[in-house]
């Protein structure tokens, strides 16, 4: 069963993720901040892990780097509430595969992930 994990600080969103891609047969996992996806991540080994870039603690840049310490195969989209161009540049430095703007679009968050397991 194909795994992914949704780190955002807004329960809304990964409630709403959560039950997008559980009726599409994906088994998710959430984490409301940095220290609990990594936690998750070291237990669950997800394929994709959508991560925001910007939450309290911990943030995506330093959760980012700490989740490819844990498996570099990770697949890391970051999901960012604007378009910042000089975290986005580092993210992909770090290894993020892709990055996508809220508000978010499920045909596009759908597409994005489909076409990164592909």
């Amino acid at each position: 069963m194909r795994t992914i994990l949704v780190v955002d600080d807004e329960n809304d969103i990964c409630d709403f993720v959560q039950n997008f891609f559980g009726e599409r047969g994906f088994r998710v996992f959430t984490a409301r901040s940095g220290e609990e996806a990594l936690t998750v991540a070291k237990k669950e080994h997800p394929e994709v892990v959508l991560l925001d870039v910007k939450m309290s603690g911990m943030d995506g840049i330093a959760t980012l780097k700490h989740l490819k310490e844990i498996d570099r195969e990770m697949k890391v989209i970051m999901v960012t509430a604007m378009d910042d161009q000089e975290r986005i540049n580092e993210a992909c430095k770090l290894g993020a595969c892709e990055y996508i703007t809220k508000p978010l679009s499920l045909d596009r968050l759908e597409h994005t992930v489909e076409r990164i397991l592909a």
